[in-house]
């Protein structure tokens, strides 16, 4: 019941936040761009999908590492694309991305003790 209830929770970012970044690429595509990834839009919305997919996945249960590792290989770009805090000057921008990248590896590192689970 506990590991259900924990995957459910931590899917939770992945499915809204990969919903939004599927429905609004926005901003992201310009970070995106600027990192040099071809065909920006695309990118922001495959990796939108990715999210959507793997946090799905993870939250009914439905190849759970499989989805750890979908939605692993999908946030490790999206931190060093989406929140690279040390190009930030300003003091409070730098601080805010911080914030989200050290969240960001928070996130992995829930995903990697899915992974570690051992299959009933």
């Amino acid at each position: 019941m506990v590991r259900t209830l924990s995957r459910m929770l931590l899917a939770g970012i992945f499915i809204a936040g990969g919903f939004d970044a599927f429905a609004k690429p926005g901003g992201r595509v310009d970070k995106v761009a600027s990192s040099g990834i071809p065909e920006p839009e695309q990118a922001v919305k495959l990796n939108g999908a990715a999210m959507v997919i793997g946090g799905t996945a993870l939250a009914l249960n439905i190849a759970p590492k499989a989805a750890a590792v979908l939605l692993i290989g999908s946030l490790i770009p999206t931190t060093f694309v989406g929140h690279p805090f040390w190009k930030e000057s300003e003091l409070a921008a730098r601080k805010n991305q911080q914030v989200q990248f050290l969240k960001n590896l928070g996130l992995i590192g829930g995903l990697l003790l899915v992974l570690m689970e051992k299959n009933k």
